[in-house]
């Protein structure tokens, strides 16, 4: 191993360290460190072993986290972790780790906190279906939770 990979592994532990990584953020990484290819595979490939990278335990922290301090839902986050290129049964293992009472009453809280001054119900209503949305909650969900039928 050169010096240069020597170094760049270490900083790349390093960044694994602080908090859990995706391929993609330690890629994109090592290219801002104007890494060669053959290195950032290498690094990636050594990172794996040493099990400072691993895209399971990453989707389930990703998820858990955008959920409880993002405030997003289940389609914001499926979203945001596939353009990570995060495999899909990660993404679904990750998603399955969402608790539904705790959804529900995030989408209670996002729901309550959105202020609209429209005086007509079902407008209002619509809003609020929409700012749900926006945020990667299901509508039909939304609506169940405005309707109090949850």
């Amino acid at each position: 191993m050169s010096p240069e990979h020597t170094y760049l592994l270490n900083k790349a532990r390093k960044y694994c360290s602080y908090q859990e990584r995706c391929f993609a953020d330690v890629k994109t990484k090592l290219n801002e460190w104007n890494a060669s290819d053959k290195t950032i595979e290498k690094i990636i490939q050594t990172l794996e072993k040493e099990d400072f990278i691993n895209e399971e335990r990453y989707a389930i922290a990703f998820a858990l986290g955008k959920l409880r301090n993002n405030k997003w839902g289940r389609n914001k986050i499926f979203y945001a972790m596939t353009r990570k290129q995060i495999p899909e049964i990660y993404i679904q293992m990750g998603l399955n780790e969402i608790d539904d009472e705790e959804y529900i009453h995030i989408l209670k809280t996002v729901l309550k906190s959105k202020k609209t001054d429209e005086k007509d119900e079902f407008k209002r209503n619509n809003k609020l279906v929409k700012y749900a949305v926006q945020k990667g909650f299901q509508a039909t969900l939304a609506w169940k939770v405005i309707r109090d039928e949850i």
